[in-house]
Parts: structure tokens; sequence; C-alpha cells
């Protein structure tokens, strides 16, 4: 496992586990797999109901907790309230059992209701109490990004967006690279089967003797992204992390590039108008 080096001084996993849908004990048994496996970043949010869950897992694998990254996300619903913010992440931290989170992000900006700038002056004072240790964003526009520098004077560490080989969104990974935001990935295999039979992915599988679920992972971790990848599957969650083992060629690289497409969203969910509580 590798580490890329956050603007603030903490080091993040280069690839992460996805905890979107996993509940209950079959949930926390996931969780501890994928701990198991030698995940270390953990991703998860308060409106996926499974903070508990991802608390049980990381209790049952009995790793150390200072070995682990775990990082939540604030819903839109509380951005305008700071006491109920406060509340919630105080909340969350007692369900997954821990003390503080590695990193903690607004979940979307959700620019028609605007209070994503005070949103984020609240993780800022939590980053100052000591709940969290570093503070992130999700879905984010250059626009958004801007405002929260010009009105607060801090970036965040991290953009969490959607990304895949359709929806490849280049221009947001130099934007974040250009201002020391680091990209994560959700949805990083896309929601959607077809992608997994892309005739360019397998035709690139066969070259280079893997799935084509780890050659698209190998491509974002090779772009600078850090993709959060979900599996329940012991078999899955191996192979998606076994993409240190080889490089795919520039040539190969704009290969995939070139599958995006202008509508590669998987629900439409323009950061620019999307709005989520």
């Amino acid at each position: 496992m590798s580490f890329i080096a956050l603007h603030d001084g903490q080091k993040l996993p280069s690839i992460g586990f996805g905890t979107y849908k996993l509940n209950g004990s079959s949930g926390a048994q996931a969780v501890a797999s994928a701990i198991e496996v030698g995940y270390r970043l953990l991703d998860t949010a308060y409106n996926y109901q499974n903070e508990g869950t991802v608390g049980r897992g990381i209790k049952n694998s009995g790793i150390n907790r200072q070995e682990l990254f775990i990082q939540s996300k604030l819903p839109g619903k509380y951005y305008a309230d700071t006491k109920a913010s406060i509340d919630l992440i105080q909340e969350s931290l007692f369900r997954s059992q821990l003390d503080y989170f590695d990193l903690y992000l607004l979940h979307w900006p959700n620019p028609i209701d605007d209070h994503y700038v005070e949103a984020w002056e609240t993780l800022i004072q939590m980053k100052n109490f000591g709940l969290v240790k570093s503070i992130g964003v999700c879905n984010f526009l250059p626009e958004h990004l801007e405002r929260l520098e010009k009105e607060t004077g801090v970036l965040p560490v991290v953009n969490q967006i959607e990304l895949h080989p359709y929806f490849n969104q280049k221009d947001m990974i130099n934007y974040n690279s250009k201002h020391n935001i680091v990209t994560q990935a959700w949805s990083p295999l896309g929601r959607a089967s077809h992608l997994l039979q892309d005739p360019v992915l397998i035709e690139l599988s066969k070259k280079y003797k893997k799935n084509v679920g780890q050659i698209i992972l190998r491509w974002e971790v090779q772009s600078g992204v850090v993709p959060i990848p979900k599996s329940v599957s012991y078999n899955r969650q191996v192979g998606n992390k076994d993409i240190f083992d080889f490089s795919i060629s520039t040539e190969d690289m704009c290969k995939i590039d070139q599958l995006t497409k202008d509508d590669g969203r998987s629900n439409d969910q323009d950061p620019a108008s999307y709005q989520e509580f």
C-alpha cells in the first residue's frame, strides 16, 4: 500500500474501501474482511446509516485504530445549523466507537440552499476541537472551492467526486491538483455493469493479464486519483487491491481516457444543481 501526502501533513492510503449500502452484521463482516485484506482507508457517511456497522467491523478486525484512516460525511440538511452539525459529528463518533475521524467531508455543496460556507466553517471548528484531523468536500466544483478559499482562507485536502472511465473528470482532477487537493473517486468502477463489458477495457484486461476492474482502478491510481471501490466478496476485495504490481502504458492510459462521455454521470447528479439532504 502506498500513500499520498495531504497538504495538512496527513498521509492518505492510495486506495480505499467504500461502505455504501453495507449494513448490519453482514456489512460489519465485509468491513472486517476488507481490513483483513489490507485496506486501511474506510469511507462512510451519516446518510449511509451504517457508521455503527463500520465501527463494529473495525472492532471485529482487531486492527489498531492508529493504523486506519476513517472518513465520514455531513449531510446537507445540517449545513445551516452549527450546533446540530457539531452534535451530529459527535453522535457519528459515538456510533462508530471512535474518538476522532481522520477526515470529515461535506457531502454535496447543495448550491440552491447555499449554506456550504457555513458548514465549512463548522468543519474548521471541528478540526480545531480535535474531533476530526482533516477536512474535505465531496462533489465540489471550482466555483464552490474558490468561494471556500475566498471566504474562509481554507481549502479542503480532499475532493471526492464521481469518476470512472465513462466520466473521467480530467478538468476537475487538474483543478484539484493545481490547488493541492487530492481527488478521491466514488463509484470508481461505474454503477452500470456495461462498463465492465467495454471492449477497450476487455482488450487491455487480456493484454495486462488483469481483470477489467483492476485495469480501471490502476488507471485511476496512475491518474493521481484515490479510488474507493466497494465489494462484499473477499475475492473481489483482494482483486481490487491487487493493482500495485503493474503499470499501464501512456498509450493505453490515453485509450481509457478517450472512453469518457459528456453524459457519463451515473444518475445525472450535477453538483451545480443537485440537492442532497
